[in-house]
């Protein structure tokens, strides 16, 4: 019996000291949707970078824009015993059985930028997705407050998209009602393709004879498809373009006058706060939140982020921000 007890009280301590490495040094499995944009490698590297800095250790897997196979890259994650899971979903609406296994094995569930829907996930960090809809649709309306709008948005499999839609229908709404704008065309683009983006916008423009005043693209890479559908018609710079996430190329679009604005949503911020969010939640603190999400299955506590809408006028900040360099943003 004694040897018993002495068995048990080891295993009880070396339990108990495990749970506690982890607490300080916990282990964070990175679910990104797809690495071959730019900006995921950025979110990867600075959330990296802070989770390192406070003592995580960060294991990261690509999806390269396939559900099955983030499925796959979240399992494994989980047999991995990770101690919480960051998820950029690819889409947003089949990971409740992932989730569901992760919650099982003790796992914590952040969901990072895009909101996972119908799942038991633990957080949501983002921007203000709404808020980001209603800038793009400010900045174009305010160009042209007058003609034909086209509304190209975002990958259909991403909750996202959705949420810049409202936000930009808030604005548009009341114009439309008004009879100032005219919706001539709209349409998702799948995996915010710009190649499917500028098929669109060049169908669009044959389909209106090249009268269209407008277009509020949701995202950079949709705006450079539609960008160069208006080049090969002499459009460009004359039409005004919307997008958000500040690529280098948009950023510089902007500053040629092709492309009329960006949403800057400054990364090192979001990837800085996840990885404090997420290590908060191993160590059973209690992280500041400022919202909350329906996401199906519950109310999600969740942090949301304040987006700043770029022009030629403060293209500026990114250099100030360290986003990018005077060179990066002056070099042809």
């Amino acid at each position: 019996m004694k040897l018993k007890a002495l068995v048990l009280g080891a295993m009880i301590a070396l339990t108990s000291g495990a749970a506690l490495a982890d607490a300080k040094n916990p282990k964070i499995g990175f679910s990104i949707d797809d690495l071959r944009l730019e900006r995921w490698t950025r979110d990867r590297d600075y959330f990296v970078a802070a989770a390192e800095k406070m003592g995580g250790k960060v294991y990261v897997q690509s999806a390269d824009a396939s559900e099955q196979r983030q499925i796959s890259q979240i399992e494994n994650l989980i047999s991995r015993g990770v101690d919480v899971l960051v998820i950029v979903p690819y889409n947003a609406t089949v990971l409740n059985n992932a989730v569901r296994e992760a919650k099982k094995a003790k796992i914590k569930v952040v969901s990072y930028d895009r909101l996972i829907l119908n799942s038991d996930i633990d957080a949501y960090i983002s921007f203000d997705n709404q808020k980001v809809g209603e800038l793009q649709a400010e900045a174009i309306t305010a160009l042209k407050p007058k003609g034909n709008y086209y509304l190209l948005g975002g990958a259909p499999t991403d909750n996202n998209a959705k949420m810049l839609r409202d936000g930009q229908m808030k604005v548009l709404q009341p114009l439309i009602d008004k009879g100032d704008i005219k919706v001539v065309g709209k349409q998702w683009v799948k995996d915010w393709s710009a190649s499917e983006a500028m098929s669109i916008v060049e169908n669009a423009l044959t389909a209106n004879n090249n009268k269209i005043d407008a277009i509020v693209a949701s995202n950079d890479a949709t705006a450079g498809g539609a960008i160069q559908a208006l080049t090969s018609q002499k459009l460009q710079g004359k039409v005004p373009v919307s997008g958000q996430d500040a690529d280098l190329a948009a950023v510089k679009r902007v500053i040629a006058g092709t492309q009329a604005m960006t949403v800057y949503k400054p990364l090192k911020v979001i990837a800085a706060e996840a990885a404090k969010l997420s290590i908060a939640l191993v160590r059973n603190e209690k992280p500041a939140y400022n919202a909350s999400y329906n996401n199906g299955f519950k109310k999600v506590d969740t942090l949301l982020l304040k987006p700043v809408p770029l022009t030629r006028a403060n293209v500026q900040l990114l250099a100030d921000d360290g986003f990018y360099s005077k060179a990066q943003l002056t070099a042809k």
